[in-house]
């Protein structure tokens, strides 16, 4: 297909939080409608990508699964550069998960460079709502719309990658708010061919 015939766009979203919360799982239950309780811990950043129809327009996500050790400064600012949207993903059943938000949501604005941080959409998902049936839950809905309400009025999702419980609506509203923060003239992406298979070439590619 030639790129230049069509609207398309190539939008990268980050996708953050503590090691264990569930962002390999989410990404994989959402491109490829699979779970499995054995992923190994990400190293360094990964991506993957789905291809979708808004209105008249052709969006290819890519979503960047990074390995959720503290600090990952050897990814450096260059992989959030350029970004879209962060996706910001925490555990219910484990409060610690939900203290880290701040500092997830902070040190992306401060590596991202934003112009605007205040228009930048930022979505927040608390994964692991299926995990005994919410009886081992720590952080409640309440507290995390509360924290979403400190932030600027975050939209919030409750996930279970496991159980795949909104977790296509999840993406599908990071696709369409992503979308519409685009600039029109981006639209035609020149760049997106020489993008993709760069980081294919790099190893990136979690095809």
């Amino acid at each position: 297909m030639d790129i230049s015939q069509k609207k398309r766009t190539l939008l990268k979203v980050i996708v953050l939080g503590d090691s264990g919360v569930g962002k390999t799982s989410l990404m994989n239950q959402y491109v490829y409608r699979k779970f499995s309780q054995h992923y190994k811990a990400t190293i360094g950043a990964d991506f993957v990508t789905k291809e979708l129809q808004l209105d008249d327009k052709l969006v290819t996500l890519q979503i960047w699964d990074t390995a959720g050790q503290e600090r990952f400064n050897s990814l450096g600012a260059a992989f959030y550069r350029g970004a879209d949207c962060c996706v910001l993903v925490y555990d219910v059943n484990t409060k610690k998960t939900f203290d880290t938000l701040n500092n997830w949501h902070d040190e992306f604005i401060k590596q991202a460079d934003l112009n605007d941080d205040e228009a930048f959409p930022f979505v927040l998902l608390g994964n692991k709502v299926d995990v005994d049936g919410g009886n081992s839950r720590r952080v409640t809905e309440k507290k995390a719309r509360e924290w979403c309400a400190s932030r600027g009025n975050l939209p919030y999702f409750e996930t279970s990658a496991k159980e795949g419980y909104n977790v296509e609506e999840a993406f599908l509203y990071v696709a369409k708010i992503t979308s519409e923060n685009e600039h029109t003239q981006d639209i035609y992406f020149p760049g997106i061919s020489e993008t993709v298979s760069e980081a294919e070439q790099r190893g990136g590619c979690a095809c």
